[in-house]
């Protein structure tokens, strides 16, 4: 738990920590609030390494150290674009366009509470796109054109959906925690199948079908 109950507390302590090692990943952080996207309630909690729920919803923020491990994998370039599976408050969004500044981030979220939230959280950031739909399908839906440099998901899955992987341009790669509900390993996925894995995590499911709970 962070003894320092400020934005730039929190991320001195997960860069002790090792999980953020690039400055552009740092700046990144140093440049986005997480209190200003955590839910009316949670507040005190904004700066702590954790998870935090957003509200009744069942999903969550995911702790920082997480996003800071997520980010470094992902190796964002300043043009790249890239698409996230899950936006939920819009933290991770946020921090990815101020990385992607040249390119841009279209991020879906499949529960409309959360779209909303996200969405005006996000205002702001300019680079960014909020959708509200099934983010398995990828986006623009089934899709086969290949338009993104990365796509990451902020849920667990057991696959990586195939029509993911056609949506990625040459050399680009899917950031995703793959396995069971109850514990994943955070891997990075290429266009042609071959798998990097990064360690243990835990995030809530992904949910399969538009709209489904």
């Amino acid at each position: 738990m962070n003894g320092l109950l400020d934005n730039e507390g929190m991320i001195n302590e997960i860069i002790e920590m090792g999980f953020i090692k690039s400055h552009k990943v740092r700046n990144a952080f140093m440049s986005v609030d997480r209190g200003k996207f955590v839910f009316p309630g949670f507040e005190r909690y904004a700066y702590f390494d954790e998870p935090i729920p957003l509200g009744d919803t069942g999903q969550t923020i995911s702790a920082p150290s997480m996003l800071g491990m997520m980010l470094e994998v992902m190796e964002i370039e300043r043009w790249h674009y890239v698409l996230e599976i899950g936006t939920g408050s819009g933290y991770s969004a946020a921090l990815i366009s101020r990385i992607a500044n040249m390119g841009g981030i279209v991020t879906i979220e499949y529960n409309y509470k959360l779209f909303k939230f996200g969405r005006n959280n996000l205002r702001k950031f300019i680079n960014v796109l909020p959708v509200f739909g099934d983010g398995t399908l990828g986006y623009p839906p089934f899709s086969q054109k290949p338009q993104y440099d990365r796509i990451v998901i902020m849920a667990s899955t057991e696959v990586i959906p195939n029509i993911l992987l056609t949506q990625l341009v040459d050399g680009g790669f899917v950031v995703a925690p793959l396995g069971s509900h109850n514990y994943q390993e955070l891997v990075k996925v290429q266009k042609d199948g071959k798998m990097e894995k990064y360690g243990g995590c835990v995030f809530v499911p992904l949910n399969y079908g538009f709209g489904q709970k």
